[in-house]
């Protein structure tokens, strides 16, 4: 076991002794050491349970052969983060969450490794660690939120955020704001439309490194939960003895399988983040084309908030992710060998049934006969650019306005609520990418608030988005403005062309008027220069390359 090198031989007995003053036998220490990686804090809705998913993980290690031991990760709730100069942090982190389980799980030889995360950077960051130490490993997270309800709606923290812009245009009371302020959110859980936490916890179940029912089962329906829990506490004992690690499951085909299934269901653009990181610790390059070459291919079947109305119960009440598997695997884009942390993609879905079909469609009857989300290029954007495309209102497909250039989230929401925006802009929100940010800050307030005062306008960022945004919201602009990329050229007035169809994104100022700008353009001085994001912004890539650092 790898565990022998914390405690077995008389070279160890000083090793030993520190374990016994915890409290560990004998027995326990003859026992594979299993990390259970809890993320549980008291600033997280979605983290606010986790000490009873734990307690259930090291019930199941335990019942299996195990000896579990339980650490730490931290986490920020992007919600709470967000609009402030705190946005600058939850991205950043999960670089941390990855670097501390590497070096707790190594400092101390673990054999395996369940994961318990939640919400939006812990997912992703955990599973980086998995792909990067590669010893045996399971997740199982706290699962979603119930939606609230107002007046006979479902309703989630993204009506809120819009909430306060019809509030701002006089569409609203102040009053029935509180009101939906106390009824948005009723419990633990990360936040119940196909946001990037909810999206990211389908895609770990898709990757095959979590179990099913992992990304859809709520948060309130504590039994499942805890069985679930307790379940991955028996699977991790059984990927030991057979010793398979994270690379064997992490494969090309599992990330191409995770791609499609978030095209299919309009899963948050920060996946398109993600993945490519996950990837990139596992091994796996996974360039941006990949993810508009299965776009392409894919069916849209499933349109959950913020796109639609329907919320994570009701695609759990649908078969969950399984069920949007096996629809998928009538247009060939399910790699069904692929392996799990239970077995193949194939055996997995063998029984799925879709049990709602106004909720889960078929590929015949799909919303669209492409993925969800979109990537755009052209002059402006290079290297790329996301946009969500599910959540994209038919009106704004196309689009051509005049630029409105803020360099800061600050800037723009000023001009926003200061009735500076009106329909034919297009809103540019730069110096907010990986570098610029730095942390690249999700740009939800700025959308949420353009929907809610109902304004038809564009908004661009070389930032990113929050999976609660919608409408013409593109981000992930590359190369970004610290970088000196064409965003950074911008001037109020220009002429901004929008084509999603045809995956485009251009700016109508010719060679050689950029080449002068350019020539012209100097970097500014960074926004923090201290503390860990000078570090972060020193040696974080491109939102095209997953943001990851050198």
């Amino acid at each position: 076991m790898r565990s022998d090198a914390v405690k077995k031989g008389s070279t160890r007995t000083a090793h030993r002794t520190l374990f016994h003053a915890m409290g560990y036998t004998d027995e326990e220490l003859s026992k594979p050491l299993i990390g259970v990686v809890n993320a549980f804090n008291e600033i997280i809705p979605g983290h606010i349970h986790l000490r009873e998913i734990a307690q259930a993980v090291k019930l199941g290690v335990a019942a299996a052969g195990g000896t579990p031991i339980e650490f730490p990760a931290i986490g920020i709730c992007d919600g709470i983060a967000m609009g402030h100069a705190g946005m600058k942090y939850p991205l950043a982190s999960r670089e941390l969450i990855c670097d501390s389980i590497e070096a707790v799980a190594n400092g101390h030889a673990f054999d395996g490794l369940v994961l318990i995360p939640n919400c939006d950077k812990i997912v992703p960051g955990m599973l980086m660690a998995a792909g990067r130490i590669n010893i045996p490993a399971v997740v199982v997270s706290g699962g979603p939120m119930l939606a609230g309800r107002h007046k006979g709606k479902d309703i989630s923290v993204s009506t809120m955020f819009e909430a306060a812009g019809k509030v701002e245009s006089g569409q609203m009371s102040p009053e029935e704001l509180r009101t939906m302020e106390c009824q948005a959110c009723p419990g633990c859980g990360s936040c119940s439309g196909l946001f990037t936490a909810n999206t990211m916890n389908c895609m770990t179940e898709v990757l095959g490194m979590g179990l099913p029912g992992n990304g859809t089962i709520p948060a309130a329906y504590t039994g499942a939960r805890r069985m679930l829990a307790k379940q991955a506490g028996h699977v991790i004992m059984e990927l030991i003895r057979k010793d398979i690690k994270p690379r064997d499951i992490m494969t090309r085909q599992a990330f191409e399988n995770a791609i499609a299934v978030d095209m299919a269901i309009g899963g948050s653009t920060n996946t398109v983040l993600h993945l490519p990181a996950i990837a990139h610790e596992a091994g796996v390059e996974l360039p941006l084309e990949v993810f508009d070459e299965i776009s392409g291919k894919a069916a849209y079947i499933c349109k959950m908030s913020p796109g639609g109305t329907y919320h994570m119960q009701d695609l759990n009440e649908a078969g969950g992710i399984n069920a949007v598997m096996k629809e998928l695997t009538k247009i060939q884009l399910i790699h069904t060998e692929a392996q799990t942390v239970t077995g193949s993609i194939g055996d997995r879905i063998a029984q799925a049934v879709n049990e709602r079909p106004e909720v889960l469609h078929s590929v015949e009857n799909a919303y669209m006969h492409k993925g969800g989300i979109a990537i755009l290029k052209g002059n402006l954007a290079p290297l790329g650019s996301v946009i969500k495309e599910s959540a994209v209102e038919p009106d704004l497909l196309t689009y051509t306005g005049q630029a409105k250039c803020f360099d800061s989230e600050e800037a723009a929401i000023e001009a926003i609520l200061g009735g500076e925006i009106h329909e034919g802009h297009v809103v540019v929100i730069r110096y907010e990418g990986p570098k610029g940010g730095p942390g690249m800050r999700e740009m939800l307030n700025p959308t949420a608030v353009i929907t809610g005062m109902g304004l038809k306008v564009a908004l661009l960022t070389d930032g990113r988005f929050s999976g609660a945004s919608r409408g013409a919201c593109i981000g992930h602009i590359s190369p970004e403005a610290m970088e000196g990329g064409p965003i950074a050229l911008i001037e109020d007035g220009d002429v901004i062309v929008i084509d999603i169809p045809q995956r485009k994104l251009e700016l109508q100022v010719d060679a050689e008027e950029l080449a002068r700008r350019k020539a012209a353009w100097k970097q500014p001085e960074p926004k923090v220069k201290t503390g860990y994001l000078s570090r972060y912004a020193r040696m974080v890539t491109s939102a095209y390359t997953g943001a990851v650092l050198q």
